[in-house]
């Protein structure tokens, strides 16, 4: 049984799971952050038993421990993870990895696949900073102390834009001056590609399908929220830009506006770019219009009779409508409409909200089953809707394993 670590790191702290890609069964996860304060966190959990990541039932049991302590560097933080392994377990010695799978959110045009990290990838990872610079820099610093960790070990990045490689150019080309437009890379991306494609194949598995038939709506919808349409496997077309800012609502975020509403608050209320860039990615969204940035807290605020609440979670529905109808269209039709992510996969609201308007073409919700309370992948639409409706929930750091292994198998 091959074992892979993946390691999702920030400029700060980083996440890591160690975990067997076949089955998906998670034997240890952890958390180092403060990375660089005057005390530092740990945090190790250690799963005993079996379990996968495919939505079954879990059987195991798991014990977490804590610490704290100075951690200066991503170098010192792997150190402290390693520590964490040989304390608690499991052995690293017992569960060898085969290899370390990173996530890094921004791979430009550059990057279509996983990938092995060489130099250069390092170097093309640094480059591309200037269209990531809160999420690469902290990548790549995971990466090198990863690499000191590792040394003797395939180290693959898993890019959030590679998934969406396979837009056309009618999809990813912003209608503004060709030369600028290549100077600047500026064209869509879009991004929770590796979310994307976990959930699109796993539908199609789940539905007993193949994958290359299936034209499907994906609804990732956390804190950050993006939709994609997937015909046949590939992605052709998204909601999220050249950043991640582009698109549906989301907690803190605006998603689409006008671009001279920015030109209009630089003039009359005199907000420099930087305040334009923390208005729309920190003081926007649900957060801008009601106040709170968790849809649990929004929906309590709705069945209170809250009007901001009740206007946001409006709009919130308006957008994800807008983006369901437009990928109807750019697909010719839809067989499968997935929800995933933390609001996704917990709110029948927005499931039923977001598809409300879709009677006409057959779309059909079973409020029993969108009611249900349940962590497996599971059909809510009605036996006679004409459109099959999923709750699939992601699994980013399984996919990003499994590419890792695919990479490691081909060497």
């Amino acid at each position: 049984m091959s074992v892979v670590l993946v390691v999702n790191s920030g400029s700060s702290s980083f996440k890591y799971q160690l975990l067997e890609p076949e089955d998906g069964r998670v034997l240890a996860s952890g958390l180092v952050e403060r990375i660089g304060e005057s005390v530092g966190a740990a945090k190790h959990k250690v799963v005993f038993g079996a379990g996968t990541g495919e939505g079954e039932a879990v059987t195991a049991t798991d014990a977490t421990y804590t610490l704290e302590l100075p951690i200066p560097d991503h170098t010192t933080g792997f150190r402290v993870m390693l520590d964490a392994f040989a304390q608690w377990g499991p052995s690293l010695e017992e569960f060898p990895p085969v290899a370390v799978g990173h996530r890094v959110v921004h791979g430009g045009a550059r990057f279509f696949e996983p990938t092995l990290i060489t130099n250069l990838v390092e170097i093309n990872i640094d480059e591309l900073s200037v269209l990531a610079p809160l999420h690469n820099p902290g990548a790549l610093q995971g990466v090198r102390a990863a690499k000191a960790a590792f040394p003797d070990l395939a180290h693959v990045a898993v890019f959030d834009t590679a998934f969406h490689q396979t837009l056309p150019p009618a999809a990813y080309t912003y209608a503004i001056d060709k030369e600028l437009a290549e100077a600047h890379r500026i064209r869509r991306y879009g991004f929770h590609g590796t979310s994307h494609k976990y959930v699109s194949r796993t539908a199609a598995e789940f539905l007993g399908r193949p994958l290359s038939e299936l034209k499907q709506i994906v609804f990732h919808l956390g804190n950050g929220a993006s939709a994609a349409a997937v015909d046949g496997g590939r992605s052709v077309e998204t909601s999220m830009g050249l950043t991640p800012l582009q698109g549906l609502v989301m907690g803190t975020r605006s998603g689409d506006i006008d671009p001279a509403v920015l030109f209009h608050l630089a003039r009359r209320a005199r907000m420099s770019i930087d305040d334009l860039d923390d208005l729309l990615n920190k003081g926007s969204g649900v957060l801008g219009l009601a106040g709170v940035t968790d849809m649990r807290d929004l929906e309590e605020r709705v069945a209170e009779g809250d009007e901001d609440a009740t206007l946001a979670l409006e709009v919130y529905l308006h957008r994800l409508r807008a983006y369901a109808g437009s990928y109807i269209a750019q697909l010719g039709g839809v067989d499968v409409i997935v929800f995933t992510a933390g609001v996704g996969e917990n709110s029948p609201l927005v499931r039923a909200g977001a598809l409300s308007t879709l009677g006409f073409l057959g779309v059909k919700i079973d409020p029993e089953r969108n009611e249900e309370r349940r962590r497996d992948v599971r059909v809510i639409s009605a036996d006679d809707s004409a459109v099959t409706v999923l709750v699939v929930p992601t699994n980013e750091e399984l996919e990003i394993a499994r590419q890792a292994l695919e990479v490691v198998a081909a060497l």
